[in-house]
């Protein structure tokens, strides 16, 4: 029985693990020269990737139920514009609008939820209806860039953290030392602490059993909707962390900010071993999955010479290939299961 739960739940985090460390690899041996192997390089990639990586946690969350949100970016892109112009033409303090995003987070995921759990209207349909909604809202709140000068929030947005312990020396001879920002603490937090929610509480076990047979989970004493109406406003929570994590590295907000954000949390997911159809994933592969776009993008940038589209194109193949592989998976535990029944 364990064997049989490692080879399906687990191969395809396995092998998202395997695939990254071989592009990370082959990163460092191709661009040796031109400082790829720097510890600072790989750090660029959280740094670059924090706010995808919180948005991918709660998206794994919603996925494992079985559904899918598309409103996050527009959710991110409303939450920049109301820190850069709250804090630039309204003159609140970054801790109380903070608290407003959250707030308008878990709205969202409130509304969202109980459309989708006690409507039971489709999570697409839902979903994109709040995509537009919180892009039109962005836009009518401000139609301009807003840039943030404010020097608390700037100060915050620069703080790095270093790490002493390490020494490399850049072009000129001098001696660096390698570093995170804020966002990244935000990040890593927010996958740690939605790793022991999914796989150590009554309230994770409930959404994997939800996502694996809501009919199973009826027959188990637990509440389907109920269920349904949490994960989305856990995913509505993350996603304004996201925002704040996104606002950090961008420090403004305008209206086509974090475009397509959603849907490469989707595939983040998915390349991380996070089933379509719900019921099996992890946000480490999720992380991991989002490490992979990062490390794309970062090859190409040193490679100097082709289109930042190249990102969008092997991300596609990705995807291909490992919905490929879910199918195939699928498809063998089906027939492990007919065999069983048979038996």
């Amino acid at each position: 029985m364990k064997k049989k739960k490692i080879n399906s739940n687990n191969l395809l985090l396995l092998i998202t693990i395997v695939l990254f460390f071989v592009m990370y690899a082959a990163g460092c041996i191709v661009y040796a020269d031109k400082g790829f192997t720097r510890f600072q390089t790989f750090l660029n990639i959280l740094i670059n990737n924090a706010g995808l990586i919180c948005i991918t946690a709660g998206m794994t969350c919603v996925m494992l139920t079985g559904g899918i949100d598309i409103s996050v970016g527009s959710l991110v892109a409303m939450d920049c514009m109301i820190l850069a112009v709250g804090i630039e033409q309204w003159g609140w303090s970054s801790p109380v609008l903070m608290l407003l995003i959250l707030a308008i987070g878990i709205i969202f995921g409130i509304v969202q939820g109980f459309c989708i759990s006690y409507l039971e209207i489709q999570p697409f349909i839902v979903t994109m209806a709040g995509m537009f909604f919180a892009r039109g809202l962005t836009a009518l709140i401000s139609s301009d860039m807003i840039s943030i000068e404010n020097p608390t929030f700037l100060s915050l947005a620069n703080y790095r953290i270093y790490f002493g312990f390490i020494t490399y020396y850049n072009n000129r001879g001098v001696a660096m030392h390698p570093y995170i920002y804020l966002s990244v603490v935000i990040a890593l937090l927010v996958v740690a602490i939605s790793f022991v929610i999914l796989r150590y509480t009554k309230f994770g076990r409930a959404v994997f059993a939800v996502g694996g047979n809501e009919q199973s989970a009826l027959l188990m004493g637990l509440n389907p909707k109920v269920t349904k109406l949490k994960v989305y406003v856990l995913n509505g929570f993350l996603a304004s962390l996201a925002g704040f994590a996104f606002c950090l590295n961008s420090c403004g907000g305008f209206v086509e900010q974090a475009r397509g954000f959603e849907m490469d949390a989707i595939a983040a997911a998915v390349i991380g071993g996070t089933l379509l159809t719900g019921g099996v994933g992890t946000v480490v592969g999720s992380l991991f999955g989002s490490l992979i776009k990062g490390i794309i993008e970062t090859i190409i940038t040193f490679q100097g010479t082709l289109s930042s589209w190249w990102t969008r194109i092997v991300i596609a193949l990705l995807l291909c290939f490992f919905v490929i592989l879910q199918s195939v998976f699928k498809s063998i535990r089906e027939k492990r299961l007919a065999q069983g029944n048979e038996k």
